[in-house]
């Protein structure tokens, strides 16, 4: 009988400390995540310099949690796994730091882990029949893929935005309509008050490129249509202008992923990424698979946000194809999906 691949796996890329115990690539021992959302929010974003600071003073206690959580010791571990892109580069360094010195101090191997990687393998922690190929919707605050998952590790980026990602739409429109960070979860919270088809927002086309995407026109009308009004003090509902907002990024998203399914013809659809919690979204893409004749999969709201669990899950497969890094693993924080830095402890 096969021994058992238990992998301790950190994640610190953006605003999240995490660290988390994996099983066997899919069953969670421990999830331990610490949010810097309250101490970010005040500045209306992610500051870069307080994240980093706020990792360096967390890593070792969520290490030590995730491990107690689990019931387990650092001995019992089969590799200490770590996100090294993409991301902010003082944030990445953080958790790498802690990988490395883990994983010196242990002789536990090191397996470097791409985040994107990580947010589509969050779907394999629930859905334990879900295997590749299958075509997977990225949608964070940092990126919007479009993805064939054509096996573990192994990406095709068939859709990518051209400029701004979902989540970043959201947090900017969210901002400009008062309901400041994160904007993702407050427009879908105040949208089920109002009316999506209040204001005709535009669905961008990109070109001749079936699959990509674009936001800034969209957040643009959006700024446009609020001047619009305060120019002719006209009424601005809240509430109508978000649940409009909101159908049209959906309806852009949920389009083009479902002209994928039928071109690459694959019966199986997943989505991932800190947006992939919003309830129009995954009701809109409930409906639309269902009419495809197409299984959906999508993690649960805690494996969506940033989080340890999925770097775990993402480091097994990894783990599996005899992949390790060595000492001189660094953050990359511009690191494509797809990509794997060359890294070997020379």
């Amino acid at each position: 009988m096969e021994k058992d691949v238990y992998i301790l796996a950190i994640e610190s890329s953006c605003d999240e400390t995490a660290a988390a115990v994996v099983k066997n690539g899919r069953e969670v021992r421990s999830n331990v995540i610490y949010s810097q959302i309250a101490l970010h929010t005040e500045y209306g974003g992610v500051v870069p310099e307080i994240a980093s600071r706020k990792h360096i003073e967390k890593i070792n206690q969520v290490i030590e949690q995730a491990l107690s959580d689990a019931g387990m010791a650092l001995s019992d571990m089969s590799a200490i796994a770590v996100t090294y892109g993409p991301g902010l580069v003082g944030a990445l360094l953080v958790g790498v730091s802690a990988a490395k010195a883990v994983s010196f101090a242990s002789g536990i191997p090191l397996v470097g882990v791409h985040h994107i990687e990580g947010h589509i393998s969050a779907n394999y922690i629930e859905n334990k029949d879900l295997e590749p190929p299958f075509i997977c919707l990225v949608v964070s605050g940092g990126h919007s893929h479009l993805v064939v998952v054509k096996d573990y590790g192994e990406y095709e980026v068939i859709g990518r935005t051209r400029d701004d990602a979902a989540g970043e739409a959201f947090d900017k429109v969210a901002r400009a309509i008062g309901l400041g960070y994160p904007g993702g979860p407050k427009i879908d919270r105040i949208s089920k008050e109002g009316n999506p088809d209040a204001i005709a927002f535009p669905r961008a086309k990109v070109g001749n490129t079936e699959y990509d995407f674009s936001f800034s026109g969209l957040k643009s009308a959006v700024l446009n249509y609020l001047n619009s009004c305060r120019m002719k003090g006209e009424e601005i509902v809240t509430a109508d202008v978000a649940a409009s907002f909101q159908k049209a990024v959906v309806d852009v998203l949920v389009e083009h992923s479902m002209q994928a399914v039928r071109k690459y013809g694959l019966k199986k659809f997943a989505i991932a990424g800190g947006v992939a919690s919003n309830s129009s979204l995954r009701k809109a893409f409930g409906e639309a698979c269902e009419k495809e004749s197409v299984a959906f999969y999508h993690p649960s709201p805690i494996y969506c946000t940033d989080n340890a669990a999925m770097i775990g899950t993402a480091a097994f497969y990894e783990y599996q194809k005899g992949i390790r890094h060595g000492f001189d693993l660094n953050a990359v924080p511009n690191l494509k999906l797809g990509e794997r830095a060359d890294f070997h402890g020379k």
